[in-house]
């Protein structure tokens, strides 16, 4: 093993969960403001997964006030404190740039039991 694969097994999150898209996660951020520092969480639904290993984002979109927002976290960032699938997604694609179009009940995505 080279010394960047050895560099980039040192800081990945050994505990991630098992995260595809479709599923709707919870991501808690460290966001710091001034001198303080607190927790947010962001929930919403992985609509894209890009890259691998210790560059891996997930794209995660939600509706908030009739507004759409997607925030791009990457999975293995020390501002990550947690995620956790809230629920599983049942889709049959890799990516999910559609649910841009659709509002209300058409940007659901149905559960896998």
């Amino acid at each position: 093993m080279n010394l960047v694969e050895t560099l980039n097994q040192q800081y990945m999150k050994p505990e991630l969960p098992e995260m595809n898209v479709g599923d709707t996660v919870r991501v808690t951020v460290r966001v710091k403001e001034g001198s303080r520092e607190r927790n947010q969480a962001f929930e919403g639904t992985i609509i894209a997964k890009k890259h691998g290993g210790i560059n891996e984002t997930i794209t995660v979109r939600r509706i908030s006030y009739s507004v759409g927002c997607e925030k791009i976290f990457p999975v293995h960032s020390p501002s990550i404190v947690s995620v956790e699938t809230v629920r599983r997604g049942k889709v049959r694609r890799a990516k999910l740039y559609y649910l841009r179009d659709r509002v209300g009940k058409n940007a659901k995505v149905k559960e896998r039991i």
